[in-house]
């Protein structure tokens, strides 16, 4: 993360991330970086670690979906704790697949109580989103689900809709538990 302080103004102060959060993607661009990273959101990263929790809420309810994306990737690198959450289930209230993807592709998504985790994992079936990206499914998968997923399966079957293979496939691993 040091070398990555490069990409911030060297007279860079917490005061400043409300002007340059926004401007990131023109100031240092979007290039691929790694691990799913671009270098807009490295350097939006850097800023929220700089600011305190409740700022880096105000800056994911303002911020256009560029914004909210780095803000849902940031937080397993920021020491808000649990005052994040809300911001995972605000990102898991839309219809973008990029922001339910980015809510619950990282650990910070284990902050996600039973419920909350099995309906967003519902809502990536229905929204076509890979339930790859989806944090720990696997380890968190439960019986619950599987009856979520096989009465959506049901649902789909009657309206004549295949449901996505790998959806089928967690259903499949989940009755043979």
């Amino acid at each position: 993360m040091d070398e990555l302080r490069t990409f911030l103004p060297t007279d860079f102060k917490p005061a400043d991330v409300p002007a340059l959060f926004p401007a990131a993607g023109r100031r240092y661009g979007r290039a691929p970086l790694t691990e799913g990273w671009t270098t807009d959101e490295a350097a939006r990263a850097l800023m929220l670690a700089a600011v305190p929790p409740a700022e880096v809420q105000e800056i994911y309810r303002y911020g256009d979906t560029a914004e909210k994306l780095a803000v849902l990737k940031a937080l397993p690198l920021l020491t808000i704790g649990d005052e994040g959450v809300p911001l995972l289930e605000d990102a898991l209230r839309t219809n973008d697949t990029r922001l339910v993807a980015a809510a619950l592709g990282g650990p910070y998504a284990d902050r996600l109580g039973p419920e909350a985790w099995r309906q967003a994992v519902l809502k990536c079936v229905f929204m076509g989103v890979p339930l790859n990206n989806v944090h720990r499914l696997h380890e968190r998968a439960d019986s619950d689900l599987g009856a979520m997923l096989r009465a959506f399966a049901h649902e789909r079957q009657a309206a004549g809709r295949d449901m996505p293979a790998d959806a089928t496939a967690l259903l499949d691993r989940l009755q043979e538990d």
